[in-house]
């Protein structure tokens, strides 16, 4: 670890990060460090001693540089979506903002790529995309706001992970700016660069090996035909029983997504309501393309299959508009959840497929057993289980009861076959749970891999890997709970 730099040091360090930046670019006072506090994962905050917007490379660089001088680690930030508290500043570090980074560099229609810096919106490239009959396939449900350097970060996914599947799949080649300041590139645009995967090593490893300021993707062409069918049933194990005969047909499905009863009420209650039916226990949202001729059949098969596990009626939207409706109503759920408690956890673990009905019903139980509110909306294509707890973190007794389902969801999957994240990260909410799926030889062999990047753990420090100080975060008052205000 780096040694504790000294008074002086840290306070040249603002003037030294103003000088790559300006003023304006540079965020260090108490009201404007405030909203930079923490990520999507609300519940674990951290002050930073700075937050700089660079606009190049070369700033990225010289940053880095400012930040080593004065003994001080920094975090990468995007959008600040993130869901396990992966762009927290622990340690005081310095938050790099790269959201001004936003230049599609270069879009090459012929080999179907295209070079973008990472404050780029997810959803953005495939608008760009568009006109040459091409998108960008990973889609988080937060696509119209994270970006796609926090995707790399993140190893993200989203709806359609199940055919196309995630960021480290569309990642050819990576620009690096490394702790020490310099910039290196890995990977090639063709992606058949010789020798170890170091793109693979980076894309998921939460911006502890260093900041990603470009990146060579993979556009995907256009289906040629999409239709989107909305399956109604009973209740979430119906549904989950459903998407296994699917698969288990040889259908695969752009997306498998189920969304649960207590979900469909709450955006029916929002701004995001599309006339879903109250009433219904759950609904399976399946999407399927792909050549124009082949998917008659695939539809009616869905149906078929679908029915068989109960369902009450399948819908096939009957135009771009029904099938936007069904999504906006699938992806706005998060944000609807505002709508049942002040707070709202956002699980992310994954469990194989047929494991799906067993742990539904176990995760219900754990809500009820803690008397939380818990709700389901998934990919249940992939086995990655979104349980999503309301709660007031003003409570602390509700806040501790969180804490204990949220240990308890993850050990139930982790008994069933599964691991502790899908597409969100370990962050800084999952560290001390990582042993549930990796041993002591594991953790040390991805330490030294880290060490090869950075040997003084100054670049996103706290993050992944577990820390002594778990005791004291796990405390709410530790963690800053007191000092939000509610007005």
């Amino acid at each position: 670890m780096a040694s504790a730099p000294d008074a002086s040091s840290r306070s040249a360090l603002i003037p030294a990060l103003e000088a790559v930046v300006g003023r304006e670019r540079c965020l260090s006072t108490p009201e404007e460090l405030l909203v930079y506090e923490c990520d999507g994962l609300t519940s674990h905050v951290a002050t930073p001693t700075a937050v700089v917007f660079p606009e190049t490379t070369e700033e990225v660089q010289a940053l880095v540089r400012a930040c080593r001088t004065a003994g001080v680690p920094f975090v990468p930030r995007g959008a600040g979506t993130g869901l396990s508290g992966g762009a927290l500043a622990s340690d005081d570090a310095v938050v790099v903002e790269c959201s001004r980074m936003q230049a599609i560099r270069h879009i090459d229609v012929e080999n179907r790529i295209a070079v973008v810096e990472p404050g780029v919106v997810n959803a953005d490239l495939s608008v760009a995309a568009k006109p040459h009959g091409l998108f960008y396939a990973p889609d988080p449900s937060s696509q119209l706001a994270c970006t796609l350097g926090g995707n790399v970060a993140e190893n993200s996914g989203g709806p359609h992970t199940l055919k196309y599947g995630t960021t480290t799949d569309h990642v050819l080649a990576l620009e690096l700016v490394l702790p020490d300041g310099a910039c290196i590139t890995l990977g090639d645009a063709s992606g058949l660069a010789p020798g170890f995967d170091w793109v693979g090593a980076v894309v998921g490893s939460e911006g502890t090996l260093g900041i990603v300021t470009a990146m060579t993707v993979r556009l995907e062409p256009i289906p040629e035909r999409v239709e989107t069918l909305l399956a109604i049933f009973d209740d979430v194990v119906s549904a989950c029983r459903a998407v296994g005969r699917i698969i288990e047909s040889g259908l695969v499905p752009a997306a498998l997504e189920i969304v649960d009863q207590r979900t469909i009420r709450a955006v029916e209650d929002s701004v995001y309501a599309a006339g879903l039916p109250r009433d219904a226990g759950a609904i399976l949202i399946v999407e399927l393309d792909g050549p124009d001729v082949a998917l008659d059949a695939q539809i009616a098969e869905v149906q078929t299959h679908c029915r068989a596990d109960g369902a009450e009626r399948v819908e096939v939207a009957r135009d771009e508009t029904e099938r936007t409706q069904f999504w906006r109503a699938r992806k706005g759920a998060f944000g609807a959840m505002g709508r049942l408690a002040p707070d709202l956890y956002v699980h992310d673990a994954v469990v194989p497929r047929t494991a799906l009905p067993e742990v539904l019903a176990k995760v219900c139980e754990i809500g009820d057993r803690y008397g939380l509110t818990l709700s389901n909306v998934f990919h249940a294509g992939d086995g990655n289980l979104h349980p999503n707890i309301s709660f007031d973190r003003r409570d602390p007794d509700e806040m501790a009861r969180v804490i204990a389902a949220g240990e308890a969801i993850l050990r139930t999957c982790v008994e069933a076959g599964g691991v502790i994240t899908g597409e969100h990260g370990v962050g800084s909410e999952k560290s001390d749970y990582i042993s549930l799926v990796f041993g002591e030889a594991d953790l040390d062999a991805m330490q030294k891999l880290r060490s090869v990047f950075d040997p003084e753990r100054v670049c996103n420090p706290g993050k992944i890997f577990p820390t002594t100080r778990f005791c004291a975060e796990s405390n709410p008052k530790a963690r800053g709970y007191d000092r939000v205000p509610f007005g």
